[in-house]
């Protein structure tokens, strides 16, 4: 047995529950039911968006920052090498002793890159980013 509700609802609203509980296979009850469980379905769906709100403009800011970080990283990268390739002279193709110091030179800088990250070590701290006392 279901709890019964007495409600007082205007003449307007009665009419339109009047005309959709008349139809066959629906009742009165049932519209009520479903249209009080709709609301309250969306009143809590309102609060747990206020909730996480919060929290998704907290990493919305952080993924920004992020981005922009990211982006400097590989602005700076970029002109260094540019402006690597335009002053350092190439290497005459006779220098075969040369290109070879050339080649062992950048494996072991690759190698050394790759050991940074393995180990989670910074070479530039978070300060040194940001422009704190230990900046270089």
């Amino acid at each position: 047995m279901k709890p019964r509700h007495h409600l007082y609802l205007d003449d307007a609203l009665t009419e339109q529950l009047d005309r959709l509980g008349g139809k066959p296979g629906t009742s009165k009850s049932a519209i009520v039911a479903d249209a009080l469980r709709a609301y309250l379905d969306r009143r809590a769906a309102s609060e747990l968006d206020a909730l996480f709100k919060v929290r998704l403009d907290r990493m919305s800011r952080q993924l920004g920052r992020i981005e922009r970080d990211q982006k400097i990283l590989l602005e700076s990268l970029a002109l260094f090498v540019r402006y690597q390739l335009t002053v350092t002279a190439p290497l005459p193709e006779a220098d075969k002793t040369a290109q070879a110091v050339g080649r062992e030179r950048f494996q072991r800088f690759v190698d050394q890159v790759g050991r940074q990250l393995a180990s989670g070590r910074q070479t530039l701290g978070a300060e040194d980013l940001e422009g704190g006392e230990g900046a270089r």
